[in-house]
């Protein structure tokens, strides 16, 4: 049986079959009146008013039309763009001459620099006129309030886009300009470099050299000692009590390894000075042949609040030999001569790698304390560019739970941990040292020397400074072989004892003020005239300008 349309299956519903079987002139009569009814509405709706009229500025016809459109009465962006910047009519017509005086004077300007580079100067001199002549008939408009005069814009305007024809004849297209900008960046960051380069140079030239007025007061000082027999018998003729006091345990011993007398100076004045008991303190200072008589005379002459100071010199110490200090026996191989000396070693090792002054034993000193000072247990060691801002004598009760060293950790950034100090990629680094160890600072270090002979600590030091006889380990001065003399043998102390970085960056002037001991680390000594001014003054509180030798050799 075969199956009906789908159209076929739907039975005519019974109104439409009742219609089909009314009379004609019945249905002729509804027709006509439904047709009534539709006419009058839609006369209705033709006469009433829009309830929402739209009326825009006659100025710009074509743009009001097409949002007068019922599809498009709601606010459109561009309403809320004028609305936000309160534009002006003349700015939003197509055909404003401000908004092509605009915009010609801006691509104006970028023509001025790529002829001015290019050395064109009659061409950039023409366009700066026109510029200036564009800016006034605006700016003349604007104090009148009033649109820019027709005929005067048009001759501004054609006379700007001849100029842009110009242009384009002399190729300042957008590629060429392009092409000249990279050349400028690449020479420029060329130059940065080579002036970074020589800055670093400099400054570690005038960080190396002695100021005059340092020299000047070793020679005088010098003068004093050996004319004088009183001051050389303060040294010379001590007391008992005063030779007691450099072994006894029971007072604070502080040890400063310099050839700098001043520095030395200011160490043990602001020490004193802020101390509870002065009287208590033993300094331990030990300096160079060429410095030893000088250092004398100006503890001899100066009186540091009762303070006991002991002067000796490196010299002295003959078991510093080449047999058993690795760094003197680095000092004879040439290779070392040459690194550091001649000036002439590997060319891609940055300036201040090559500092002499890393070979020096003064600075290589801190390794040998209970070596020097055999009968003592505890000592705090001071660097010679530090303040000392306050009383210190609690570092000497701190309990170190069993470690060598107490030292303020380094490593709140991370430039400060080993793998900025060390060469982690030489396999001996990298089997005994974490990377990511966290720093910490000489200059201010309390040292359990009784701990320290027991670590052995002197060992490793001299174990870690025979192999690096090439440099390959690190490269720069005594910290990183502190860090890996002390590794795991150091207490961390609260950073208000220990604030560094005066002497070559910004620090936060509330942790200037709370710091126990402030740290010049860096080229920026305070004694300088590279050092930075607004840190001066925490130094210079402890210099008396006022004593006849400094006034002979200081202008201050």
């Amino acid at each position: 049986m075969r199956r009906r349309p789908f159209l076929d299956q739907r039975r005519p519903s019974s109104f439409k079959r009742r219609w089909q079987q009314g009379p004609l002139w019945a249905r002729l009569a509804v027709s006509l009146f439904l047709a009534l009814v539709c006419l009058f509405l839609l006369l209705a709706l033709r006469g009433s008013p829009d309830p929402d009229p739209v009326v825009f500025p006659s100025t710009d016809s074509s743009r009001s039309a097409a949002i007068s459109s019922p599809l498009l009465r709601q606010r459109s962006y561009l309403d809320g763009v004028t609305d936000a910047f309160n534009m002006t009519d003349e700015m939003l017509s197509a055909h404003s001459f401000s908004r092509q005086l605009m915009d010609q004077i801006s691509l104006a300007k970028t023509y001025l620099v790529v002829a001015k580079e290019a050395n064109n100067l009659q061409f950039a001199a023409e366009l700066s006129s026109q510029i200036r002549r564009a800016q006034s008939i605006l700016a003349h408009a604007a104090a009148h309030g009033g649109t820019v005069m027709e005929e005067e814009a048009e001759k501004a305007i054609r006379d700007m886009s001849v100029l842009f024809f110009q242009a384009q004849q002399f190729r300042y297209d957008s590629a060429v300009t392009i092409m000249k900008l990279k050349g400028q960046i690449q020479s420029l960051e060329e130059k940065s470099k080579s002036e970074a380069e020589k800055s670093t140079k400099y400054g570690q030239i005038a960080a190396e050299e002695l100021p005059k007025g340092l020299y000047c007061l070793g020679v005088r000082l010098t003068m004093e000692w050996f004319k004088s027999t009183e001051l050389q018998r303060k040294f010379t003729e001590r007391s008992p009590a005063v030779q007691s006091n450099l072994r006894d345990n029971s007072l604070y011993h502080y040890c400063v390894f310099s050839d700098n007398i001043l520095a030395v100076s200011v160490v043990v004045n602001s020490t004193t000075l802020n101390s509870m008991h002065p009287e208590k303190i033993v300094f331990h200072l030990v300096t160079d042949e060429v410095n030893y008589a000088p250092m004398r005379a100006w503890f001899a002459l100066n009186d540091y609040k009762g303070a006991t100071v002991e002067i000796q010199k490196v010299e002295d110490f003959t078991w510093l030999n080449a047999s058993y200090v690795p760094v003197l026996k680095q000092l004879q191989d040439a290779a070392t001569q040459n690194f550091y000396f001649s000036g002439s070693g590997n060319r891609g090792t940055p300036v201040k790698f090559r500092n002499p002054k890393y070979l020096s034993m003064l600075n290589h000193l801190r390794f040998y304390i209970p070596e020097i000072y055999p009968e003592l247990h505890k000592v705090v060691f001071l660097d010679d560019d530090i303040v000392v801002q306050k009383d210190l004598s609690e570092l000497f009760t701190i309990d170190l739970n069993g470690n060598v060293m107490g030292a303020v950790e380094t490593c709140m950034e991370t430039f400060h941990r080993f793998h900025k100090y060390l060469n982690h990629s030489h396999p001996l680094i990298r089997a005994h040292f974490d990377p990511d160890a966290c720093g910490w600072a000489f200059g201010m270090n309390v040292l359990d020397l009784v701990e320290w002979k027991k670590k052995n600590v002197t060992g490793i030091y001299h174990y870690w400074q025979e192999r690096n006889a090439d440099h390959t380990l690190w490269k720069l001065g005594s910290l990183p072989p502190g860090l890996l003399a002390f590794y795991g043998l150091v207490e961390a102390l609260d950073p208000k004892w220990h604030v560094l970085g005066l002497g070559y960056t910004t620090v936060d002037p509330a942790t200037i003020k709370e710091g126990a001991v402030l740290h010049y680390n860096g080229n920026m000594k305070p004694w300088l005239k590279i050092g930075m001014e607004k840190y001066k003054g925490f130094w210079d509180n402890y210099v008396d300008y006022s004593h006849p030798l400094l006034q002979r050799c200081f202008t201050h």
